[in-house]
């Protein structure tokens, strides 16, 4: 399996409403074939410590069947649709990708 995680810094700016249909449109990337599972998450309100970074707004991990099942999942047109209506909304993103 290959966890595809991407981390978001939303900008500061958004409103209430547009982390709304962000999230809405992340969860929409669950719906691509190749995906096998999707979870969507924000920092956790665990004990601060130096090597804990909290300083982001989502993170999405796409779990997929292998790298075939990961470059199907970059161009499908449900991920082509997620950047286009949503790249706008972040000043940062990270991505690790892990076997």
């Amino acid at each position: 399996m290959l966890n595809h995680t991407v981390i978001f810094w939303l900008k500061k700016e958004l409103s209430d409403q547009d982390k709304k249909i962000f999230h809405h449109e992340l969860e929409k990337l669950g719906m691509i074939e190749s995906v096998h599972q999707l979870y969507i998450g924000s920092p956790a309100s665990t004990t601060n410590r130096p090597v804990i970074d909290n300083s982001y707004d989502y993170c999405l991990t796409v779990i997929l069947e292998d790298i075939s099942a990961h470059d199907i999942y970059q161009q499908d047109p449900i991920h082509l649709k997620f950047i286009e209506n949503c790249a706008h909304m972040w000043d940062k993103v990270k991505i690790y990708d892990a076997d």
